[in-house]
């Protein structure tokens, strides 16, 4: 196997160089008597395979073993590729025991030639007696059990402690082979074990051995290889720490796919695309795994294997459908007790996957050996998956079955949900991978399309599929009223039309929570800013409840609305109630990346300014701004009030020039909404107010820090200088200094002048 050392070479203690070296039974040759003195098999003899020097040494597995040396069974048990012999023969390096090394192969499964193998093996280390070979050589299959217990009995008082290791114990097949092992297990002294490196569960009783405590194990998830012991491996090709990262992923840490990639790199002249395409099906690792795990496969377990790797997620029943024939679920038992790299997902033996490159590899022998029938398996788990409400896996098979109407009629079951509750890049994921044609074709496809662009706040791309929906050939009422609201937020002809037709296309969707949430906002908003504020509260608390659980990105903007409409009417309180909870919701719910949190942001920026946050307003102003340069031409009145509540947001932290920029750009969006009289009302104000500094504070430098604001909200207490400065916690010397400057740029010349003038710029409430 693969391997590094700790920082060290490995070496044998005192101890265990003293030892003889332990033998093992050769693969050819059974027991028979030497000569009737001796009384000992004839066998042949080699000493165990060497530990080299210079592998990747596995400290943290030797730890294990080495801590639990009192405990009769060692138990290493993974498919190829892991490292099993490796770690023993490390194992046998560090401990300073004796170890009887026995390699099996398919000739030992008869339990009298492993018995004459473990006899053989442990006289390299203390004599086992002359009686127990005489039995030996004369041994047959009835009396295997009697000869086995003389030699538990005969290892029993032996002395000096040792470790017997049987590799490649999946070899041993037959009762009669586990029976030996079973009476042995049962007579290993305290101090010495049995170490068992096997590709499948060898048949002991390890569950009553794991609850007693007498069993050490390590299994495939102990055997893979850490990013530290990857990169020892890695080291020499000269690789980034993200390539490295990127294969320990890829080979989810398999020792022997963390070294054929090293392999296939080596011969690669683009390193950079051969690590992008290195998978299960690289000539190397594929060779590999044919050789290790399916050379010896019956053809209907390889056609199982085959057909089931395209899932994700094994069961019984699962493979049953795409198998069209029962008896899926002892077969997936049967082969994970092999050990085929079939990973377990519960503990029931219910659910399976296949390991990354294994399933990778399946799939290219799938599409070699029987291309026709991968997109068949793929129909039939769409809609196994369908039948069972499982759309996200459904929709994967019907994409990778060439199922473009399943697939997309499946989509748009699931966009408006997906897209208003945060999950709006799994649709755009599945929905790139259709062409723009076949997205056009299929109406329930461009719906789909059309909803994912609300979301990032392309306008034209709106239109563009709403357009291909309306020339569909399947349209349905559900879908002409989709496509009304979302033509309704687009608003194109004025917030008057965008009311009606939001009102209009809510009697269409009525049990649909999402549509109706859009549908509630868009009214209240309507009515807010063409000032009916009193019917846009009502429409917008509905908005509230239809999305708290169905859409929360429109619940967000809905408590936005209401936020900035209660401090309208200066009801502050239920301004901050409303706005914080739309905040939070975006953060809690993953939104902050939705280009239509703006809103949201420009709403909390307005509010914490009025309460004198200001590295709160600062940094809501900044990831409000952020989110707007995001949306591409999107609905006038949306955009237009985002940049006013940051405009005011700006003049209250005494941005002047920001303010300006932003109302500009608010005038030049609310000229096309001209009935959103509530929005020319707030330019009026801003430029007003924007206008009220003076020429000083316009050209930008001069306006009021982040610490001159601070000092400026307590200006009008009766506090002094000396306790501004213990709440600010900053020297009394420093808030005199930084009343000065806002009195010099207040142009004051006291604190009461300069309270008078920030109240008359908007820079404190009156």
């Amino acid at each position: 196997m693969l391997g590094s050392n700790r920082g060290r070479p490995v070496t044998r203690s005192a101890t265990a160089l003293s030892a003889p070296a332990p033998r093992t039974v050769g693969p050819r040759t059974g027991p028979r008597l030497r000569d009737a003195s001796a009384a000992k098999p004839v066998a042949l003899v080699r000493t165990r395979p060497p530990f080299r020097p210079g592998l990747v040494a596995r400290g943290r597995l030797i730890e294990r073993l080495a801590d639990a040396r009192d405990v009769p069974l060692a138990l290493v048990v993974a498919p190829a590729g892991y490292g099993k012999t490796t770690a023993l023969l490390e194992w046998a390096e560090e401990d300073a025991r004796p170890f009887a090394w026995i390699a099996l192969d398919h000739d030992d499964n008869d339990a009298a030639r492993l018995l004459a193998a473990i006899a053989l093996a442990l006289d390299e280390i203390e004599p086992v007696g002359r009686d127990i070979f005489a039995a030996l050589s004369a041994c047959d299959a009835q009396q295997v059990h009697v000869v086995a217990r003389r030699l538990g009995e005969a290892i029993a008082t032996r002395r000096r402690p040792f470790v017997i290791v049987l590799d490649d114990a999946h070899l041993l097949t037959a009762p009669s082979a586990h029976d030996v092992l079973r009476v042995l297990l049962d007579h290993v002294p305290r101090g010495s074990q049995l170490a068992l490196a096997s590709r499948t569960e060898p048949a002991l009783p390890i569950g009553r051995l794991r609850a007693h405590r007498r069993l050490v194990e390590l299994r495939a998830r102990d055997l893979v290889m850490t990013r530290g012991e990857a990169g020892l491996l890695l080291t020499g090709l000269g690789l980034r720490s993200r390539d490295i990262d990127m294969l320990v992923q890829r080979t989810e840490g398999w020792p022997a796919g963390l070294y054929l990639a090293a392999l296939s790199l080596q011969d690669q002249p683009d390193r950079d695309r051969a690590l992008a395409t290195f998978a299960g099906d690289d000539r190397l690792v594929a060779d590999y795994l044919r050789d290790e795990l399916l050379a010896d496969l019956p053809r209907d377990r390889l056609s199982f294997l085959t057909r089931t790797s395209v899932l994700d997620d094994l069961s019984g029943p699962l493979c049953d459908a795409v198998l069209a024939r029962p008896g899926s679920g002892g077969t997936l038992r049967e082969l994970a007790r092999s050990n085929l790299m079939l990973v377990p997902l519960d503990r029931a033996d219910g659910r399976y996957r296949y390991h990354g490159l294994f399933a990778d590899m399946l799939q290219a022998e799938l599409r070699r050996i029987e291309p026709e029938a991968e997109a068949e398996v793929h129909r039939r788990a769409s809609s196994w998956h369908a039948g069972r409400g499982e759309v996200e896996r459904a929709i994967h098979h019907a994409i990778a079955a060439g199922e473009v109407e399943v697939a997309g009629d499946l989509l748009w079951r699931v966009a408006a949900g997906y897209v208003t509750d945060g999950r709006h890049a799994m649709i755009r994921r599945w929905l790139d991978r259709f062409t723009p044609e076949q997205i056009a074709c299929h109406a329930p496809l461009a719906l789909a399309a059309a909803t994912s662009e609300l979301a990032t706040g392309d306008s034209d791309l709106v239109e563009h599929w709403c357009s291909a929906a309306d020339r569909g050939a399947d349209r349905t009422a559900p879908g002409e009223a989709v496509v009304a609201i979302m033509r309704a937020v687009i608003a194109r002809d004025g917030l008057g039309r965008m009311h009606d037709d939001a009102a209009d296309a809510s009697a269409l969707v009525p049990g649909e929570a999402p549509w109706l949430a859009v549908c509630e906002l868009l009214q209240g908003a309507a009515l807010h800013l063409t000032g009916e504020r009193e019917r846009a509260r009502g429409h917008l608390e509905d908005g509230v409840r239809h999305g708290a659980v169905a859409a929360p990105s429109i619940q967000v903007l809905c408590l936005a609305q209401l936020g900035v409409l209660a401090s309208e009417e200066e009801d502050w309180t239920t301004a901050e109630l409303c706005i914080s909870r739309a905040r939070m919701q975006v953060e809690r719910v993953g939104l902050a990346g939705y280009p239509l949190a703006a809103l949201v942001y420009a709403a909390s920026a307005l509010d914490r300014a009025h309460r004198g946050r200001v590295d709160d307003a600062q940094r809501d102003m900044r990831e409000g701004a952020r989110l707007l340069a995001m949306l591409a031409d999107f609905t006038p009145w949306y955009e237009a009030e985002t940049r006013l509540l940051l405009a005011r947001a700006a003049l209250r932290l005494s941005d002047v020039v920001g303010a300006r920029t932003l109302l500009a750009e608010a005038s030049r969006l609310a000229a096309r909404a001209p009935d959103a009289v509530v929005l020319k009302d707030w330019l009026d104000e801003s430029w007003a107010q924007a206008d009220s500094f003076s020429s000083a504070a316009i050209l930008g430098p001069t306006s009021l820090t982040t610490a001159e604001l601070r000092v400026l909200r307590l200006l009008p207490t009766h506090l002094s200088f000396r306790e501004i400065a213990g709440r600010l916690q900053v020297s009394a010397n420093t808030i005199k200094t930084q009343a000065h400057a806002v009195y010099r740029k207040l142009d004051a010349s006291s604190r009461t002048e300069a309270v008078s003038s920030a109240r008359v710029l908007g820079l404190l409430d009156v």
